[in-house]
C-alpha cells in the first residue's frame, strides 16, 4: 500500500501545494482541516481517495492523535496571520506545534516537518514571531530529528503580501508604507512546498534550513515591482514607524471595539514589529542550495497573478496596444 502523509493545514497556502505535490508523488494524502468541507477542492489533487480532507483542530490532542493515525511523514504548514477567537498565536504556533511533535514521536511517524519562519526569536516583542519561536523549539525538544524549514516572505498566486500591496495600489494615487528600508528575500510557494515533500520523503536531511529567494530587495523595491506588474504609477512614501504605529493601533482599535466585525488587514501592530527587522538568510545557513533547489525569482511569476490589479484587468494590454495603433 501506498505511504501516508498528514499535512496539517493542508488545505492552506502552502499546505495545498505540498498536497498536491505529494500526490504527486504517489502518496496517500490526509489533509487534516479545521473545516474539511471547504478543502474539498484538495480532493482533485490525486486520483479518487488519494487525497482525502479530514477534521482536526490542533489544540485538541485526540484530534491530533486521530488525523497521524497509521501516518508515515508529517507536515505541520498551520499559519495564522492574526488571533482569531480561540485560535491564537500561542495555541496554534505553540500548543499545536507541541501536540504534533509529541505525539508524532509516541505514534512513531518516521519523518516530521515543520514550518517555521526566518528570524524566529522568543524574546521578540511581535508575538507573532515569538509564538512561532517556541512551537520550533517544541518540535526540536521532542522530534530533533525534525526537517525544520523558515522561509522569509512567501510570494505566489494566493499570497497575502504581493496580493496586499497589488490591492492597496488600487485605493488612490498616494502609497504609505512602513518599513521600506527592510530587506526581505521573498521565496516562490512551489520551492518551499518541494522542500517540505524533501523533508517528508526522506530524502533532505534533518536540521534547520532557511530558505531565501534569489533576490534580497526592500519593501520599497517589492512595492515597485508590484506598480510595474500592476501597470500604475503611484506616489510611494515611506511612513516613519512611530506614524505607522499610531495608524496600527488605530486599526487594531477598531477590531477590538467591533467585537470582530471589522478585521485589520491592512496593518497591526505585530505586524508593523516584523517590518523594524530584515527577513533575510542567515550567512552560512543551510538553505536551497544544500536541498539541490533553484529558488524561484519573484520577477519570473508575479505578472501571472497580479494582472488582474491592473486598471482594465486582463484586458490592459490589448487596450494599450489599441492606442497604440490609434497614434499612428
Amino acid at each position: 500500500m501506498a505511504k501516508l502523509v498528514t499535512i496539517f493545514g493542508g488545505s492552506g497556502f502552502v499546505g495545498r501545494q505540498v498536497a498536491r505535490l505529494m500526490a504527486k508523488r504517489g502518496w496517500r494524502v490526509r489533509v487534516a482541516v479545521r473545516r474539511p468541507d471547504e478543502a474539498l477542492f484538495t480532493r482533485t489533487y490525486g486520483a479518487v481517495g488519494q487525497v482525502v480532507p479530514v477534521l482536526c483542530n490542533i489544540r485538541d490532542e485526540l484530534s491530533v492523535r486521530a488525523a497521524m493515525s497509521d501516518a508515515d511523514a508529517v507536515v505541520n504548514c498551520v499559519n495564522i496571520e492574526r488571533p482569531e477567537g480561540k485560535s491564537t498565536f500561542e495555541s496554534v504556533f505553540d500548543s499545536g506545534a507541541e501536540h504534533i511533535a509529541r505525539l508524532s514521536r509516541e505514534m512513531g511517524v518516521s519523518h516530521v516537518v515543520h514550518i517555521s519562519g526566518l528570524g524566529v526569536d522568543p524574546d521578540s516583542p511581535s508575538r507573532y514571531v515569538a509564538a512561532k519561536a517556541r512551537g520550533e523549539a517544541a518540535m526540536l525538544k521532542h522530534r530533533p530529528d525534525a526537517v525544520i524549514l523558515r522561509p522569509s516572505v512567501i510570494f505566489g498566486p494566493d499570497d497575502h503580501f504581493y496580493n496586499r500591496f497589488a490591492s492597496l495600489s488600487r485605493l488612490g494615487p498616494v502609497m504609505a508604507i512602513a518599513g521600506g528600508k527592510t530587506r526581505m528575500q521573498p521565496v516562490f510557494v512551489d520551492d518551499v512546498a518541494l522542500a517540505a515533500v524533501m523533508g517528508a520523503t526522506g530524502e533532505a536531511a534533518a536540521g534547520i534550513y532557511e530558505l531565501g529567494g534569489p533576490d534580497t530587495l526592500t519593501l520599497r523595491e517589492i512595492v515597485d515591482q508590484v506598480l510595474r506588474a500592476t501597470h500604475r504609477r503611484r506616489l510611494v512614501v515611506n511612513m516613519p514607524f512611530w506614524m505607522a504605529r499610531v495608524g496600527a493601533t488605530v486599526l487594531d482599535g477598531a477590531q477590538f471595539a467591533s467585537f470582530g466585525l471589522f478585521t485589520n488587514r491592512i496593518l497591526g501592530r505585530d505586524q508593523l514589529a516584523l517590518l523594524r527587522h530584515d527577513n533575510v538568510a542567515t550567512e552560512g545557513s543551510k538553505g536551497f542550495a544544500e536541498l539541490g533547489i533553484q529558488p524561484t525569482s519573484p520577477a519570473a511569476v508575479i505578472e501571472d497573478y497580479l494582472w488582474r490589479y491592473r486598471p482594465s484587468g486582463q484586458y490592459d494590454a490589448i487596450k494599450n496596444s489599441a492606442k497604440n495603433l490609434r497614434s499612428h
